[in-house]
């Protein structure tokens, strides 16, 4: 009898392990890069598995071969021919890859355009950006904020931690809003780098770290060890997580995510939002000096450009 999809998902567990740190065996772009490559019987069996992909991991050799219109043993190798030990090999890669990844295998995951003077993506994402900054305006507390803000303003140097995707764009971004306002501040986007620095500080520095999952342990493991030097340490970052827990100031916001995998994560927008507020909450707390910082900017750049017209003055 054919394994289920989370008993076969459930086997993944322990393959992962075992095999050498850095390897990542991604079979369906495996099959997709090799496809034109192998025997027409073998190219029938590769169309059948990216046709429905949760079958094929479902389906029996018989019924692949079927839906393929092959041979059993065409079936057999095609998943040699992709580089598979054999049938069953195959079916615990091609799980693995449904487990990371269906969402980006469904073609019907796409919105439907509610306005015909838009396209399906503009109302989501809009929408999404609204949403997640209510969900800051509910979740996130003044105090909070607040508290944080007076760290990050009576330290003697800030430095920033995001690593991957969004985080350690928004690590830039935290930096970039800080150092106007005379913040003594740095970025760290890489994870020995970062590990490296957080062994540098010591009690008037502060490290802020971004993450949307919280779970990155060497970002995890450089905030800890920041910690025990010392430093106090700020997080923005989801609920309920190790990053939260490891903290002395969690600012911690959950934003549901939609099911379209071509839009950007939603949770980029509060995450902005709670920067905007961290920053703002620092400007307010140094007072004279953040804006005596801001018009000696606001002058330089002034006099760099032609014309007279006043430019936004956060910028």
């Amino acid at each position: 009898m054919a394994a289920t999809l989370p008993e076969l998902a459930r086997s993944v567990a322990p393959l992962q392990g075992a095999r050498p740190h850095g390897q990542i065996i991604d079979i369906l772009g495996r099959i997709k890069d090799q496809l034109n490559g192998l025997s027409p019987a073998e190219r029938k069996v590769g169309a059948a598995v990216l046709k429905d992909v949760p079958r094929a991991v479902e389906d029996s050799i018989a019924s692949l071969a079927q839906r393929a219109g092959v041979s059993e043993p065409s079936v057999t190798r095609f998943c040699r021919a992709i580089g598979c030990q054999g049938v069953r090999d195959f079916k615990l890669k091609l799980a693995q890859s449904l487990v990371v990844g269906e969402l980006y295998l469904n073609a019907d995951a796409a919105p439907t355009a509610t306005d015909s003077d838009a396209p399906a993506y503009w109302n989501p994402i809009l929408s999404d950006a609204h949403g997640a900054l209510r969900e800051v305006e509910r979740q996130l507390s003044p105090a909070a904020v607040q508290a944080a803000a007076e760290a990050v303003a009576g330290a003697r140097q800030v430095v920033t931690f995001g690593l991957g995707g969004s985080a350690a764009i928004l690590a830039e971004e935290a930096q970039y809003r800080l150092f106007r306002y005379g913040v003594n501040v740095a970025c760290c986007p890489e994870a020995y780098f970062m590990r490296m620095t957080a062994a540098t500080l010591g009690p008037e520095d502060v490290v802020l770290a971004i993450s949307a999952s919280g779970k990155t342990a060497e970002l995890i493991e450089a905030v800890c060890l920041a910690r025990g030097y010392g430093a106090t340490t700020i997080a923005i970052t989801a609920m309920a997580s190790p990053l939260a827990d490891a903290v002395d100031h969690p600012l911690t916001v959950a934003v549901a995510e939609t099911q379209d995998t071509l839009t950007p994560t939603s949770v980029r927008f509060a995450y902005l939002a709670v920067i905007d507020l961290l920053s703002a909450a620092t400007g307010y707390t140094l007072g004279p000096k953040a804006r005596e910082n801001l018009r000696r900017i606001k002058y330089a750049s002034l006099n760099h450009r032609s014309g007279n017209i006043l430019e936004p003055l956060g910028d």
